[in-house]
């Protein structure tokens, strides 16, 4: 099983990209794992939200395979603590999938295919973080996901 996260657009902050890096070093000790970087919409500024997300959409769409399992980070996904998020990842990691693709969506979210496409949605919080913010959210609880499966201390609880 291998997971991926993929995002839309680059990082901006070099101090996010370091962290980035730190946890994705850390979760590849555990399995196969691969960021992913969906490029801009060429001239995005010049299109409405709705237009802007069914470019996004697109892309992403073609570059997922019929067997890749989508789940989607999402405000109105389901919560979880890190514990049953472990639990969750743990038994999404038992099914028939080849991959997990963790989404997270550009600055207005996801088109209503990829809504379609989708086979889970879950939230981080019920805050609003920015798109770049949330990269190093979900890569620090895969992380203490993957060592809470390993009974290892990270988590602390």
């Amino acid at each position: 099983m291998k997971i991926e996260l993929w995002y839309i657009g680059k990082t901006s902050f070099a101090y996010l990209k370091e962290g980035e890096d730190l946890y994705e070093k850390r979760i590849k000790r555990y399995l196969p794992f691969q960021k992913h970087m969906i490029p801009d919409i060429k001239n995005a500024k010049n299109m409405g939200a709705v237009q802007l997300k069914e470019k996004e959409g697109n892309v992403v769409l073609d570059k997922l395979k019929s067997d890749d399992c989508l789940i989607l980070l999402d405000e109105n996904g389901k919560h979880y603590t890190s514990v049953e998020f472990s639990s969750l990842l743990e038994s999404k990691m038992q099914s028939s999938h080849k991959r997990l693709i963790f989404l997270i969506g550009g600055a207005f979210g996801f088109s209503d295919t990829v809504y379609r496409r989708a086979n889970f949605k879950i939230s981080l919080s019920k805050m609003t973080f920015s798109h770049q913010m949330i990269r190093i959210f979900a890569l620090e609880q895969f992380y203490r996901a993957l060592t809470i499966m390993k009974n290892e201390p990270y988590h602390n609880n």
